[in-house]
């Protein structure tokens, strides 16, 4: 059970050595500084006490603006000390509230997580375990499992970013993690192979920092041109030089390269789809021996006008 509320002197707590969120902009702490030093903390701290000492569970933001503004003392809740797994799961769990940390560091604390939980269980978790246990929706377990897979180097840049005031943000989580699934559409149709993965995905992510993509969904149109290998509806000589110009050319937009490539071959298999499922459907109205209602028959109208003129 939880102890009464009480002050503590903020010098005397302690981050949580727990706690995923790694990331506390300046911009954020000097608005919420200003509005401490004007209405206090109107939210307690929660704490617990391990050796003498007081570690935070809830409220780093709130510390870090006490210390800053010169507070003797800050409202605190004093609780039980939890072990380290339950430790986490509560960080999890105050992220599920607040919604307010960065994708990066909390898919590196989700990797202690399992970790624990391999020690404690000898197995790794399921995704639901870890859901769970991290008060997350799956999908957004596979989401950070996939930026755990990311290379160290794409990692580190992320989190150097993540540093600089939102506004100042150049890459997003997204934007890697998007340029990475696209490319790997590409290799895995043979289109490129891993060196030049690495290279394609690189020179992705500049023409972000560049704003020469400006769509974060762009790389998308890689798995198109994939496809269209795929169904041979474009030769594979043809994708090859257009990766290697996406990758030579750093004002050659995946838009731009998707226009000179699959573009029209893609409109042409999505509308043969089209046709073919009208087709079947008015055929099937006929076998069923249904009269068509005006409404329907205004629509035939427009498509055999529509298809004379194509």
């Amino acid at each position: 059970m939880a102890e009464s509320l009480t002050l503590l002197d903020p010098k005397k707590l302690h981050r949580n050595p727990d706690n995923p969120r790694l990331i506390f902009r300046q911009d954020e702490l000097n608005a919420l500084a200003d509005s401490i030093a004007k209405q206090g903390i109107l939210v307690p701290l929660t704490v617990y006490r391990d050796h003498g000492k007081f570690y935070l569970l809830d409220g780093e933001r709130r510390w870090r603006c006490a210390i800053k503004i010169g507070h003797k003392s800050v409202p605190v809740i004093i609780q039980p000390k939890p072990d380290k797994l339950q430790n986490i799961m509560m960080m999890f769990a105050i992220h599920n509230a607040r919604k307010d940390w960065d994708p990066l560091p909390t898919a590196l604390k989700l990797q202690d997580l399992g970790n624990i939980f391999l020690k404690s269980r000898k197995r790794k978790p399921t995704e639901q375990e870890l859901a769970d246990l991290a008060s997350m929706p799956r999908g957004e377990i596979r989401r950070l499992r996939k930026l755990l897979a990311l290379p160290k180097q794409y990692r580190t840049m992320l989190m150097q970013e993540l540093e600089k005031p939102k506004q100042e943000q150049e890459l997003t989580v997204d934007h890697v993690l998007e340029a990475t699934k696209g490319v790997e559409a590409l290799r895995k149709r043979g289109i490129i192979d891993v060196r030049q993965e690495e290279k394609l995905r690189h020179a992705v992510i500049q023409k972000f920092r560049k704003k020469v993509i400006k769509n974060t969904v762009a790389p998308r149109l890689l798995s198109k041109i994939a496809r269209a290998v795929q169904r041979e509806e474009l030769s594979l000589k043809e994708a090859r030089v257009i990766s290697a110009k996406l990758v030579d050319d750093p004002n050659y937009s995946i838009d731009q390269a998707y226009h000179d490539s699959a573009e029209q071959v893609e409109m042409s298999h999505t509308l043969t789809q089209l046709l073919d499922r009208v087709t079947k459907a008015l055929k099937n109205y006929q076998d069923k021996g249904v009269k068509p209602n005006e409404e329907l028959l205004k629509a035939i109208v427009k498509l055999k006008k529509a298809l004379n003129e194509f």
